[in-house]
This record gives structure tokens, sequence and C-alpha cells, in this order.
């Protein structure tokens, strides 16, 4: 008999798009700062009976994470935390970032360096069980990057050029070249300035000559997993000049050398909690499903 030819396997070189669950043990940390400019008391907002904070927890339980845990600077929202059910930490106050709050977390728990944390953002009660599974087994699957993170195509060109809006532009295996604020990937023949009397341009889209799907505009998700041994080294990092100047967390650890591998996804994620009108949102989805 013939023996059967064994093919060597090949990384893709297209960036990853599957959200399936995948066997890969992962635990789930939720920073929750009581303290918020635009909304005060945040986690502990009333969303259908229960304190924000756990629906974010209940959301990231049915992820498959074997570990759930909310890192939080309050003993209300820790006291609420334990009320559900739900493991909380108490944290310091002082932290500059939400990153190193969560480098606190990996100490206090002795994770391994190769523990994988998700970072889910506590003000994200609709956030999908599959997309967090997604980013945790996007990094496995990513050896050499020490952060994941998820991105999706931008379909609304005013988008485009909203500040608040961050865009990322990927490699050819989907692995982030930088994140900006600003329009990137700049087309040039897409994007033409308009002149107004006043004085000075504004951007306009061109829709029928925006780029190929190679090339699309996507949004950065902020949903992040880690490994343990990046989040013990991460606060012993300098910030970078163009953290400070764009205000992206994530650019540190560009800057230092690290990969971020990114998720692609098709769709938007349900909306966050940052304002009142967000909260009334929510909580208007939350009573449509019953």
């Amino acid at each position: 008999m013939r023996r059967a030819r064994r093919s060597k396997a090949r990384r893709s070189s297209r960036p990853a798009t599957n959200l399936m669950h995948a066997a890969v043990p992962f635990i789930v940390v939720v920073p929750a700062r009581l303290a918020s400019t635009r909304l005060p008391g945040k986690p502990l907002a009333d969303l259908a009976g229960k304190p924000m904070v756990v629906h974010v927890a209940e959301q990231a339980r049915a992820s498959g994470a074997s570990r759930v845990l909310i890192a939080t600077d309050a003993e209300v929202v820790l006291n609420a935390c334990q009320a559900h059910g739900i493991e909380a930490l108490l944290t310091r106050t002082d932290h500059p970032t939400g990153t190193d709050r969560l480098a606190e977390v990996v100490q206090a728990c002795r994770l391994p360096d190769d523990a994988l944390v998700v970072n889910v953002q506590g003000d994200e009660p609709l956030i999908e069980p599959r997309l967090i599974a997604g980013v945790a087994a996007h990094l496995a699957a990513n050896p050499d990057c020490a952060i994941a993170t998820a991105a999706h195509p931008i379909t609304e060109p005013a988008q485009v050029f909203n500040p608040n809006i961050v865009k990322v532009v990927l490699d050819a295996r989907g692995i982030a070249l930088y994140f900006s604020r600003a329009p990137i990937p700049w087309s040039r023949d897409a994007y033409q300035p308009q002149w107004s009397p006043e004085g000075g341009a504004a951007p306009v889209v061109d829709i029928a000559r925006l780029p190929a799907s190679s090339t699309t505009v996507h949004r950065h998700i902020g949903l992040y997993a880690y490994r343990a041994g990046f989040l013990r080294r991460y606060p012993n990092l300098s910030q970078a000049p163009i953290e400070i100047a764009e205000a992206l967390e994530q650019l540190r650890a560009m800057w230092h050398g690290e990969r971020i591998a990114v998720l692609l996804t098709p769709h938007a994620p349900p909306p966050g909690v940052d304002t009142p009108a967000d909260l009334a949102r929510v909580r208007a989805i939350l009573a449509q499903r019953g």
C-alpha cells in the first residue's frame, strides 16, 4: 500500500473570525470602579432588579470561563457581588489604569505566567459570552502574542471620522499594526476634503471609491485577553508618547514591542453603558427580552 502523504499545517495569512467556543481554560476579571464622571455609581446601577456588574459577571460565566472575579475599589460593590454569589476582590484605589488593576489581581491570585486572563469591562452587561470565549481562544492560538482583542468592520462612513471610535489596522495575519482615533487607513481617493464658506475643510466619503474589503476600516472592541505574565510586567512599562497622544492604553504594549492579535467579528457588539441615556437604552433592551 502507498503510504499517505502527511501535509504540513500552515498558518493562515487571513485574520481569524471564528467565535466558536474552544476548550481553552481562562479566567475573567471585571474591573468595577465605583466613581464615574458621567454616571456615578455605575457598577451598582439597577438593571432588571440586579446591579449592572452582576449582569456582566453572569454573561462572563456563560462564556465557559473557569473563574469570574470582580476587581473593585469599593466595599459597597464588593458586598453587592458577594450577595449575588459573585467572587470579588477589593483592590487599591490609586491605580492609574484598568490594566494596572488587573496586574494587582494577577499578583493577589498568584496566577501562573501562562494563565489567560480576559478583561471584561464592568459597563458591558449585554456582552456576548461567545465573544469572551473567542478572544481567549484567539490568544491561545497566537503564542507569540501577549494580548488578544477584537474588532469589526465599520459600515457607517461617519464613524470613520469620529475620534471616540477607535480604529485598528491589521497585518496579513491579523496582528495589530496600530490603533488610532484618527481615520486609519486613510483612503486617499475615497476621503476628499469639502471646503466650507467659513474656512477650513471637513472630510467627506465617496462611497463608490472606498477601498476593497482587504483594507476595510475596522472598529476596535474594548475586550482584551492577556497572558498573566504580561500583566505582571505591565506596571513596570513606561508610558509611551503615542499612548499619551491618543489616550489609548494598548499602545503602551505595542511601543514596548508586544504583539496584539485581533479577532474579527462581523457585527458591532451590543451597547455598553457610559451615560444615563445608555443606561435607559440597555434597560429597554432587557425589558424587551423579559
